[in-house]
């Protein structure tokens, strides 16, 4: 009986013990309290207005759901800021009288990440991605919250993976 009490109390401490190097988002240990997202300026040629303060909530909103870390305004663990570079609608396809059938919007996005705990994994890094819609639709209002919702989902997690999860 006290075996089987000495081997259940073994399970159980390895059991929890392996819960802290791992989790669902693939972060793993993470050697930070705190996360700051700075205001992502926009510096694109085209302007799109109100996509900057979108992107950087979007930012804070994913780390803050797939972390336990805090989000701080001054002197986070973890710094992320930079500026979108890129905001572009450019024809795909064209039909025979040479109208566009099918437009890109494609938006870039220059990151710096900075780890005050761990320096080596500091980087900055260019994200992009893109939204294809019909050429004979204007990209506004819904389209065009469908097509941000979109590119900012893609962005922002490869920002979280190239920072948090290592992937």
């Amino acid at each position: 009986m006290k075996n089987t009490k000495y081997i259940l109390f073994l399970l159980i401490a390895f059991s929890l013990n392996s819960c802290s190097v791992y989790n669902f988002t693939g972060t793993g240990k993470i050697d930070a309290k705190t996360f700051q997202v700075n205001y992502f300026q926009n510096n694109a040629e085209l302007v799109e207005p109100g996509i900057e303060r979108t992107f950087t909530l979007r930012l804070q909103d994913l780390i803050q759901n797939q972390t336990n870390l805090n989000l701080t305004n001054s002197n986070g663990d973890l710094m992320y800021e930079g500026e979108i570079t890129d905001y572009r609608i450019s024809p795909m396809t064209a039909t025979a009288d040479q109208k566009a059938a099918q437009n890109r919007l494609t938006i870039a996005v220059n990151v710096r990440y900075t780890n005050k705990n761990k320096e080596a994994d500091n980087f900055e890094k260019r994200f992009s991605f893109f939204y294809d819609y019909s050429g004979e639709s204007q990209l506004v209002g819904s389209q065009l919250t469908e097509a941000l919702d979109v590119i900012f989902e893609r962005i922002t997690q490869d920002i979280f993976n190239e920072s948090l999860a290592k992937w």
